[in-house]
């Protein structure tokens, strides 16, 4: 199996060269863990292949604004321009593929001399009609295989040793019509195959439609438009810790409804209410969906104010509030209403030599929130809280940053009390923040961090991670990937440590590969209340084409 997923690779790899894909880019699609994954510098927004395993380098954004269609708001910059701010040499183009699709930055892209050739750049906003027609149309995609090898990690029914592939094919059409209105649609292909296990929520859905909107401009506010998006959409916010479309997974989640925004220079404002759709985000049972349509489901609403507020400086705080109101009693997920409002700050500082040039950068950034309502006729008083410090030195080689992050998600207190006190983490990009062998959720959870990354090369990145876990009270139930409870009550707070190792290859901004390895050593608790198993264990190589 593992020959044949390595010549399988060797063969795509040549098939590129052959293609004669030679842009480069200066990002480092190196995926943030410990620390926060989006971050807004009034920039566009990025979000790599993998952006879901661990900590950006500061001041490289990650949320999703719309750059292209919103005047005023122009394209990141690389990673490297952002860290060593030389104004003299000419700044590479940024990358136009973001997290979201619909949020892809080609119109910058394309209109920057300094861009390198991509491989589908020539279906990017192509005129329909005369080369000045208000009406044009993008087409692109992603192509994306991930090949899995796991051992004893905390999955239903036991400690297991399995191999599997997953295979991802997404495809897009954006037609603009001029800056007044915009129609949307993406469908998604996730299969698995050679599995020994069946597969699970986040792992198929076949031919799916995964985007399909309408935006129509409203009005004009502060120099920027005023827009109504009303279908089927995906949503991030943030650092991703309660609202991602998690594209860790071999599908992406999604929604229906209605959404308003309105982003400026200063002010970003999303006020959105919308019912889940696909198994991802919740809509179960998989055998209903992964052969069907995706329909969604009504019983369970999830709105939200989301605001970002962004200084001349580095200084980014979001404020929020979301209600997730579910109206059946389902095992395992949030049933009655549960509110959330919460914050976030983020920050750099750099530190210069004599010769004024950036020799250090400090950042920083927390993150908390409080939860109440009813949650199966018990009252809810649950909360977060994360901060993340990190360090990096750009004048030596590698350019290394080491940061450290503290976690912790609230546990109940008395599981026979009237009051539930565990905090749920709703939407979250969990693969970034709890180890990327997904054993845990941020529910009931201590998690101490540490977190060192390099760039020993243009091309290449290195991210190791190392977590130290425990449950938050000894009195709630230690929760799986998926928010489901595992084990006894009681016992031992200690769950264990895991090392997480990745490494990265960008060849340009079409194609990557990476790889991961990671160790799960379990502590006290598992083996007293759950049953025993030796270390977990989890190897991957990925390859993404995005066209």
């Amino acid at each position: 199996m593992r020959l044949r997923v390595i010549l399988s690779l060797g063969l795509f790899t040549s098939s590129m060269t052959a293609a004669n894909v030679s842009a480069e880019t200066d990002l480092a699609t190196i995926p943030p863990a410990p620390a926060a994954q989006a971050d807004d510098d009034r920039t566009g927004s990025k979000l790599i292949a993998v952006n879901e395993v661990f900590q950006p380098a500061p001041g490289q954004s990650t949320e999703q604004p719309m750059v292209d269609q919103v005047p005023g708001i122009v394209g990141e910059e690389s990673e490297d321009a952002i860290i060593f701010d030389d104004p003299t040499p000419a700044k590479p183009a940024p990358d136009p593929y973001k997290g979201l699709f619909f949020d892809n930055t080609f119109g910058a892209y394309l209109s920057n001399p300094n861009s390198p050739w991509l491989l589908g750049e020539r279906f990017k906003m192509m005129p329909l009609g005369e080369e000045d027609s208000p009406y044009t149309l993008s087409v692109g995609g992603e192509l994306r295989h991930r090949y899995m090898h796991e051992q004893n990690r905390l999955r239903p029914g036991g400690p297991i040793n399995t191999d599997y592939n997953l295979w991802r094919w997404r495809q897009y059409f954006d037609l603009q019509i001029s800056d007044v209105a915009r129609v949307y649609f993406e469908m998604l292909d996730g299969s698995i195959f050679d599995n020994d296990l069946p597969p699970t929520p986040i792992d198929i859905n076949r031919w799916n439609v995964q985007n399909a909107f309408v935006d129509v401009k409203l009005h004009e506010w502060d120099g920027a438009p005023g827009w109504f998006r009303y279908g089927r959409q995906e949503l991030l916010y943030g650092a991703q810790r309660l609202i991602s479309p998690l594209d860790w997974s071999n599908t992406r989640r999604n929604f229906e409804g209605f959404k308003y925004f309105h982003h400026t220079d200063s002010v970003h404002i999303d006020a959105f209410v919308t019912n889940p759709v696909n198994a991802a985000a919740g809509n179960v049972p998989l055998s209903r969906y992964d052969n069907g349509r995706d329909k969604p489901d009504t019983s369970v609403t999830f709105s939200g104010l989301y605001m970002t507020f962004l200084s001349e400086g580095p200084e980014v705080l979001d404020l929020y509030y979301l209600w997730l109101r579910d109206e059946t009693n389902t095992p395992n997920r949030p049933d009655g209403s549960r509110h959330t409002i919460g914050s976030r700050y983020k920050t750099t500082k750099e530190i210069q030599d004599d010769g004024c040039k950036v020799t250090r950068i400090w950042d920083f950034e927390t993150e908390g929130a409080y939860q109440f309502g009813n949650d199966d006729g018990k009252r809810v008083s649950a909360g977060f809280f994360t901060s993340v410090l990190g360090h990096t030195w750009t004048d030596v080689p590698w350019s290394p940053r080491l940061s450290g992050l503290f976690y912790y998600g609230s546990g109940n207190q008395d599981p026979t009390g009237s009051t539930n006190n565990t905090f749920n983490t709703l939407y979250p990009l969990g693969h970034a923040y709890w180890g990327i062998i997904d054993n845990l959720t941020g529910q009931n959870l201590y998690d101490w961090s540490l977190q060192l990354n390099a760039k020993p090369a243009k091309k290449v990145s290195l991210v190791s991670a190392f977590h130290w876990f425990e449950k938050a009270t000894t009195n709630d139930y230690l929760y799986n990937v998926a928010g489901v409870e595992t084990g006894t009550l009681g016992g031992s707070r200690d769950i264990g440590q895991e090392l997480d190792l990745i490494g990265i290859y960008t060849f340009n901004p079409n194609f990557n590969i990476q790889a991961g390895y990671s160790w799960f050593w379990y502590g006290d608790f598992v083996g007293t209340n759950i049953p025993p198993r030796n270390t977990a264990t989890q190897f991957y190589v990925q390859t993404t084409l995005r066209f």
